[in-house]
């Protein structure tokens, strides 16, 4: 079993940022794609931002490229979310993922799943 603890999330006026944490541990295995998904109330679970296990290549939903950075660390296990330039409709719960494969996280193939952090952005 693998565990995955985020971190990180609050509450940031517009415009401002946040930094979000995801430490793995257990049975880890850096060779997995891992990322992360979001969702605001009364809406579903959408996809993020994914990076393969090797941390060279990166995926970003359409609404946060160029203000979301994914990065990892496979020596601490860890993946982060830097967000910038937030805005209001970045209100969600913020859910870090594992998947089951080494290339890009999807929801169909997603292994394991923090409890997630809640990100707030007011106007």
């Amino acid at each position: 079993q693998v565990q995955l603890e985020e971190s990180g999330g609050g509450l940031v006026q517009a415009g401002g940022s946040l930094k979000l944490s995801c430490a793995a541990s257990g049975r880890t295995s850096v060779r997995n794609a891992m990322g992360w998904f979001r969702q605001a109330p009364g809406k579903d679970r959408e996809f993020v931002t994914s990076i393969s296990g090797s941390g060279l290549t990166t995926y970003y939903t359409d609404s946060v490229k160029g203000r979301f950075t994914i990065s990892r660390d496979n020596a601490k296990n860890t993946v982060y979310l830097q967000m910038n330039n937030l805005k209001p409709e970045d209100t969600a719960v913020y859910y870090c993922a594992a998947d089951r494969g080494p290339l890009k996280l999807s929801l169909l193939t997603v292994r394991y799943w923090g409890q997630g952090t809640q990100v707030t952005v007011s106007s």
